[in-house]
């Protein structure tokens, strides 16, 4: 009995933790970078850009194939993994429909993706063919 209690405790200490965990993951954070200053990346302190051609195609989904492995979107499981908004950070975030069926995280109604070539905290694409690094305002 005193086992079958220890195992019951310990499951439920587990499923705590992973639920503390998930609600408290983010799809992106703010970084500060010495020439960019406060910018949009992911957890990892990948940069994360914004295409122009998007922009102007009111938000919708032009980088696929050749483009979305150079740069990557950002992939997030389900709606409920984007808050609307993030402590700390300006501006609104959502998710828009990918072709391929993924959802991708978007920040300002625009979707976001890092670049292939970039180690954490590198922003080597910004005004690069229309790619701007996301900035944030104070």
């Amino acid at each position: 009995m005193k086992r079958l209690s220890f195992l019951i405790a310990s499951l439920a200490v587990l499923v705590v933790a992973g639920l503390a965990q998930g609600a408290s993951s983010k799809p992106a954070i703010r970084y500060v970078d010495d020439r960019f200053g406060a910018i949009l990346t992911t957890p990892k302190k990948q940069a994360l850009y914004y295409w122009t051609v998007e922009k102007q195609a009111g938000g919708k989904i032009r980088c696929t194939g050749a483009c979305a492995r150079a740069w990557p979107p950002l992939i997030v499981r389900s709606k409920a993994a984007v808050p609307r908004k993030i402590a700390g950070i300006s501006g609104t975030f959502s998710t828009i429909r990918r072709p391929d069926g993924r959802l991708q995280v978007k920040h300002n109604g625009l979707a976001v993706y890092t670049y292939a070539n970039e180690r954490p905290e590198q922003v080597l694409c910004d005004n690069v063919n229309g790619w701007f690094v996301v900035r944030l305002r104070r």
